[in-house]
């Protein structure tokens, strides 16, 4: 019996079991690690697309639909949640749980977005494996912040441009369509007391300051632009400009009034700077503007502007009907300098506004100023920009 007993403490046979059963338990483990590990990273990284495109809608709402209403209700709350919640933005094939208290303000023009697949709020990622090793769920969240920054840059600017808004020295009061800018008597002096000049502050300044358009006070308020005459500096006096046509917008490389009306009907792709220098269409542009304007109409003859919803409807584009677009402001005073020593064609831009189409009347364009998108390009941005860009930030 001894000898059997030695003989069997010393026999190797079936030990491979052994090392095949710690290796299955080996591979499970591994298996699940990979499995479980790599599902949760990817609802991780949906959740941040979830957030993401959460705050950037939120963002977008409130700059285009309603800068001042940050309320349960309001759009900016109601977009980003639909949006984060969205069967495009699901987490694991699940909608987020996205809770209006989930969306903040952190600044002015700033939307949070805080979106979760938690046990708390009733919707944990599952596990595959990890049920097996009592690993039943885990807690997903993420979190987004976008803003509408201001924006130095503008592409599809229609060719003229009009001047930047001033304040009246005679009554302090913001001028009106029918104002004209006076710096300078007709002797190209200075004004003098009892002359009182017009003040134009720019849109370095802060917005408080800023004597220009602001995207949301002016905006549905009508502007009526007309053909400038001689030189004479009006809000609703427009100068052509002299923007020519790109190859890749137009492939017949029109120039002239042929490039510039097609301009105002269509989009021409140049980027435009702030503080740039932009040059005056020479020749008389008022029938290629009418022309262009109506052509620029037809493309979306049911758009119009809705006073009880202060926006356009009944656009036939998602998004943004062509006839809205943007139109460069010229600085004033840098003008009115110009004309003081005999400088009469260019024009420095100063800032843009958002501006929609809405009829032709003789030689009158008739329209709504209207919040914008703009573009981020290199280069100084103005504080009082009056078009945004909608950007993520963290």
């Amino acid at each position: 019996m001894s000898a059997l007993l030695r003989r069997l403490r010393h026999d190797e046979r079936g030990m491979s079991f052994v090392f095949v059963g710690l290796g299955f338990m080996a591979f499970l483990a591994a298996t699940t690690l990979a499995i479980d590990v790599g599902m949760f990273a990817t609802a991780r990284s949906q959740a941040q697309n979830s957030a993401d495109a959460g705050a950037l809608a939120g963002a977008t709402a409130l700059y285009y639909d309603d800068f001042d209403d940050r309320s349960a209700t309001g759009p900016a709350v109601q977009y980003a949640i639909a949006t984060a919640r969205a069967s495009a933005n699901r987490v694991m094939g699940t909608a987020t749980s996205v809770a209006p208290s989930d969306v903040t303000f952190p600044s002015e023009n700033r939307v949070r977005v805080n979106v979760f697949r938690t046990a708390e709020r009733g919707n944990p990622v599952a596990t595959l494996m990890g049920q097996y090793f009592g690993i039943s769920n885990v807690n997903i969240a993420a979190t987004a912040t976008a803003e509408a920054a201001p924006a130095n840059g503008m592409t599809c600017v229609k060719p003229f441009i009009i001047p930047d808004r001033w304040r009246e020295g005679a009554t302090g009061q913001l001028a009106t369509q029918n104002d004209t800018f006076e710096i300078f008597d007709k002797k190209g002096n200075p004004l003098v007391p009892p002359e009182v000049p017009d003040v134009y502050v720019d849109a370095t300044h802060p917005v408080t300051e800023y004597t220009g358009y602001n995207n949301e006070a002016d905006r549905g308020n009508p502007l009526i632009l007309r053909a400038g005459t001689g030189n004479n500096i009006r809000p609703s006096f427009y100068f052509s400009l002299a923007m020519g046509v790109g190859a890749g917008d137009n492939p017949g490389g029109l120039t002239g009034g042929a490039a510039y009306d097609w301009n105002i009907a269509n989009c021409n792709h140049l980027v435009i700077g702030w503080g740039q220098k932009v040059i005056q269409e020479p020749g008389n542009m008022v029938g290629p503007t009418i022309d262009g304007i109506e052509q620029l109409i037809a493309r979306d003859p049911n758009a119009r502007w809705d006073d009880s919803k202060n926006k356009v409807v009944g656009s036939a584009f998602p998004g943004q009907s062509p006839r809205v677009a943007p139109i460069p402001l010229y600085d004033p005073l840098e003008y009115a300098k110009g004309k003081q020593n005999g400088r009469f064609a260019d024009f420095v831009v100063a800032n843009w506004i958002g501006f929609f189409f809405e009829s032709v009347q003789g030689n009158e364009i008739h329209g709504r100023i209207i919040p914008i998108a703009g573009i981020s390009i290199s280069g100084p941005t103005p504080t009082a920009a009056f078009p945004r860009t909608i950007r993520l930030v963290e």
